[in-house]
């Protein structure tokens, strides 16, 4: 074992400190729990289930959004990509936050206007519905799952690391205990306990990253200058820390895998099945737009803070500790908090358990979202719409979504307890890539582009779903590098660790060459229809 983890595992071993840390975990569990029952009681039909009954305004929904959207790939990725590589880190703060400003344009109001609970509705339309929204179900489920890889194997590393766990069927059981909080809150609490639990993971995130942020100017006595430039001098790389292309920037290749990667941050957020479904709980276009200006401000704070997580930990910690702990960095927040408090403190433990408990927290939210969005689609857009020819009634559908989370939980608790020792920045590139390649330009070429027909939707949700996963497969992310997710086999013959520069726009392409070469006539009057809707909000659910 590293020198490293026996110091994070001292201070979750001691018997002194064990309890603390087992304490705050099991107490956001519980209270989770009893939101999620008190929620599920007031679950009555399809709408509250899919979609909190439309009840939720502005501010919640905004707050619930950003609960989403900052997982642990923000908080302790983003955190460890700063400590690391310095600048180049940070711009991956700045693609997460751009990204909602074409969130905002381009996806927020009209889709709250056209749809009901689903992309599927988007699309259906004005377009033949069981081939869209077989497609668009698939694409949900898929990006969905590979993101909620990447959450559960966090949380298998996560408290493995704080509870001393090593023997391979310990993970196991932890990958389990989070598949199993997931169905449950799903199933029982739908979208109203889901928000709920989004809205009280967003409060305890942006607080504990405050008082982290607050710990380390203090230590800095409030002054970023001598903060940076202890963290270059610390780093060993100087001011090449601070400066661009410490990542990105040795090849060629690297500045166009920098290129892809922004593509994919920047496009791949509109696209994303758990965030789109947000926009549904709130009761007009008006709160959606608010609510996404709600959720830019709060996860814009957030991503300034990481600034002090990520620099301040690689002012504090030694890069080799860092490293050592997780190569890719992912210990450094939890690692940054030990250190703060005095690494044989008690205060140190305190402030370790606190930061992991709010990390767990974090992955249990996005994790409920994510399993919320492709059971939804799944039962909404297959099961009533495909299977049943749309007469399934809203008590069936509710109960088809249910067994859906349960079925997406077990597949999740398996791949998951597979990819508990992979590399999981893969995972979390490819559901960008995906959401980006298949989901953006479907949507936007059904709200903007009356000649749009349903080949051309079925060749950008495929094209792009194929070539997107294709690449990402046979990429340096899969094999062929030391940090892949199988670095024993080399069967990569793609560049590039995100596919987006290019399934991006053959996903557009596709879209396009479907419709020109589509012997089908567009419906012109539904188009017109849905424009007055999307632009208006006229005849929204």
């Amino acid at each position: 074992m590293s020198p490293v983890q026996q110091t994070v595992l001292a201070a979750g071993e001691a018997s002194e400190h064990r309890p603390l840390i087992i304490t705050l975990f099991a107490a956001f569990v519980v209270a989770t729990l009893f939101i999620t029952v008190w929620a599920g009681r007031q679950t009555k039909d399809a709408a509250d289930f899919y979609a909190g009954g439309r009840q939720f305004s502005a501010f919640q929904n905004g707050l619930a959004v950003s609960g989403d959207y900052m997982s642990a790939a923000s908080f302790l990725g983003i955190a460890g990509a700063i400590a690391i590589f310095g600048y180049d880190g940070f711009l991956y703060s700045i693609g997460f936050l751009v990204a909602w400003l074409v969130a905002l344009l381009l996806v927020a109001e009209p889709l709250r206007n056209s749809g009901r609970y689903t992309m599927g509705d988007v699309l259906a339309y004005r377009m033949r519905q069981r081939p869209v929204r077989t497609a668009a179900g698939t694409s949900t489920i898929v990006v969905s799952i590979f993101y909620l890889l990447a959450q559960m194997a966090g949380a298998g590393v996560l408290v493995s690391l704080l509870l001393g766990i090593t023997s391979d069927a310990g993970k196991v059981l932890i990958v389990a205990l989070v598949g199993v909080l997931m169905i449950v809150y799903v199933s029982i609490g739908g979208m109203k306990g889901t928000t709920w639990v989004q809205m009280v993971k967003a409060v305890l995130l942006i607080g504990g990253t405050l008082l982290i942020t607050f710990l380390v100017l203090l230590k800095f006595n409030f002054n970023i200058s001598d903060l940076l430039g202890k963290a270059a001098e610390n780093s060993e790389k100087g001011a090449a820390f601070l400066e661009p292309g410490l990542q990105y920037g040795a090849t060629g290749t690297s500045k166009l895998d920098f290129i892809s990667l922004g593509i994919a941050l920047v496009l791949g957020t509109a696209g994303l099945p758990h965030i789109l479904i947000r926009f549904y709980t709130v009761p007009n276009a008006k709160a959606a737009r608010k609510s996404v200006n709600w959720a830019i401000g709060i996860i814009g704070g957030f991503y300034l803070m990481t600034i002090a997580l990520g620099f301040g930990a690689a002012a504090l910690i030694s890069q080799e500790e860092i490293i050592e702990s997780n190569p890719s960095g992912n210990t450094a927040a939890p690692l940054l908090a030990l250190h703060l408090g005095g690494v044989d403190s008690t205060w140190g433990a305190i402030l370790l358990a606190t930061i992991s408990a709010v990390a767990f927290a974090t992955i249990l939210a996005v994790v409920a979202g994510l399993t919320l969005a492709s059971s939804s689609s799944f039962a909404h857009d297959i099961y009533a719409n495909v299977i049943r020819r749309g007469k399934a009634t809203g008590a069936e559908e509710v109960r088809a979504a249910r067994w859906a989370t349960v079925f997406i939980g077990i597949v999740s608790i398996g791949l998951g307890a597979l990819a508990r020792d992979l590399n999981v920045a893969g995972l979390v590139a490819l559901a960008f890539a995906v959401a980006a390649s298949a989901n953006l330009p479907t949507i936007l070429y059904s709200l903007f582009w009356k000649r749009f027909t349903t080949q051309g939707a079925l060749w950008s949700i495929y094209g792009g779903l194929i070539v997107a996963v294709g690449l990402v497969l046979f990429s340096p992310v899969v094999s062929g590098d030391p940090k892949a997710m199988f670095p024993d086999v080399d069967f990569a013959w793609f560049p590039l660790k995100n596919p987006g520069i290019i399934s991006i726009p053959f996903g557009f392409l596709m879209g396009w060459l479907g419709t020109v070469l589509s012997k089908e006539e567009p419906d012109t009057g539904k188009y017109a229809e849905l424009e007055v809707r999307s632009l208006t909000g006229t005849g929204a659910h």
